[in-house]
């Protein structure tokens, strides 16, 4: 017997695509972060892994311990992505004050610990909590709920900024008794990002941001270090044994790695000649080992990373919003503020800061903290996506 053909209703199909829910996350933004997490670990491990066995006997030490921070990063971001936005806007100010509170707090003697001649962090017995991480995620949750409930006094009046610059200079004093200069510089730098998208007028932008650069001078040649910094940048081959030996040595990884790299794992400035090489100038060792094309590809990342961000803050500004939009625009800004800074100290176009690469460079208190915003970020695409579909 001659089977007959079935036949299928185009209609059909329609319906059955039409069935499928939308996938709750942005999957391009998921990928983007997992690839700059993925190769941040590698290329830990390469830059670290001799200075890790020469200090520690176990070539793979810091490593493990960015492994392990990721970990308890992820098992943390699985928990704040559960917590709804509006209630980050709510404790906003208290998270403020708990910020400034511990960076009081690291200045007392016996509580403070001193790295390097900076006292930036709490011990806690075998972990140590950088607390100026945690002032740059409390200062943009602040800048965002301030930026909602007083949009239109920032919008036409001048004390509608001055209140919130008043704070930062509370958190920028702070943390310039440290010392943490560059942390400062990317905490105001954000804010004032925030702010300038928040609708700000420019001539009151203008004033403010002429202000803010002057003000920033002055503190850079008030201290003989910071002084010491700033001239040493410009010619650092003027005196490259002593206050320049950092950035020449950086220069020197650039140089060397050309277009395709020395291969990885095959790093010479990582063997005690670049300082800080698994840190504040990891981007140093990937030019090195990777080449241009490397450097291309990270830069690529980050951007592709900050943009789908922008997206995100955008949506959610046009879906009404808006605490969640000023927030993404924070965390973008912050993200790309950071990345910026630390890709011109390792070339040499701005003065040596300890600033690492986001998500990307040894550090647990950083690690920590980032996945906490990529989990906020996330839970904001989430309700955007919710509030779309008209399930909010």
């Amino acid at each position: 017997m001659r089977m007959q053909p079935i036949a299928i209703n185009p209609g059909v199909r329609t319906s059955r695509r039409a069935m499928v829910p939308p996938p709750p996350y942005d999957s391009w933004f998921i990928a983007t972060v997992l690839c700059i997490v993925g190769l941040g670990l590698l290329m830990v491990a390469s830059a670290s892994i001799v200075i890790s066995d020469q200090q520690m006997h176990q070539p793979f030490y810091y490593f493990y311990r960015q492994l392990i921070y990721l970990i308890l990063g992820i098992a943390l971001g699985c928990v704040v992505i559960q917590v709804e936005i509006s209630v980050w806007e709510k404790i906003s100010n208290m998270l403020l004050v708990g910020a400034m509170l511990l960076l009081a707090l690291v200045l007392f003697p016996k509580i403070g610990h001193s790295v390097n001649g900076s006292v930036r962090w709490i011990g806690l017995g075998i972990f140590s909590i950088q607390v100026s991480e945690i002032a740059k995620f409390a200062v943009i949750v602040y800048m965002a709920a301030y930026l909602f409930h007083s949009n239109t006094e920032i919008k036409t009046n001048v004390t509608g900024f001055l209140k919130p610059i008043a704070l930062l200079g509370v958190v920028s004093l702070l943390l310039l008794r440290e010392p943490d200069f560059g942390a400062t510089v990317v905490i105001v730098s954000t804010a004032l990002g925030m702010m300038f998208l928040a609708g700000m007028q420019l001539r009151h932008f203008t004033v403010l941001l002429i202000s803010v650069l002057t003000g920033l001078a002055v503190l850079a040649i008030s201290a003989p270090y910071r002084m010491h910094r700033l001239t040493s940048f410009l010619n650092p081959w003027e005196n490259p044994f002593t206050s320049g030996y950092q950035l020449t040595q950086s220069l020197i990884a650039f140089g060397r790695g050309g277009w395709m790299g020395v291969g990885l794992g095959k790093s010479i400035q990582k063997m005690f000649y670049l300082p800080e090489a698994h840190t504040d100038f990891l981007f140093a060792v990937i030019a090195e080992e990777l080449g241009l094309i490397g450097l291309f590809v990270v830069i690529a990342l980050f951007t592709f990373l900050v943009i789908r961000i922008l997206l995100i803050g955008r949506k959610a500004q046009r879906l009404g919003l808006h605490f969640a939009g000023y927030l993404a625009y924070g965390f973008g800004l912050w993200i790309v503020i950071q990345f910026a800074v630390n890709m011109g100290v390792n070339v040499g176009l701005l003065p040596t800061k300890g600033l690492t690469l986001p998500l990307m460079s040894y550090g647990g208190s950083s690690m920590l903290v980032n996945c906490i915003t990529i989990a906020v970020l996330l839970r904001i695409d989430y309700e955007n996506r919710m509030m779309s579909l008209g399930l909010r």
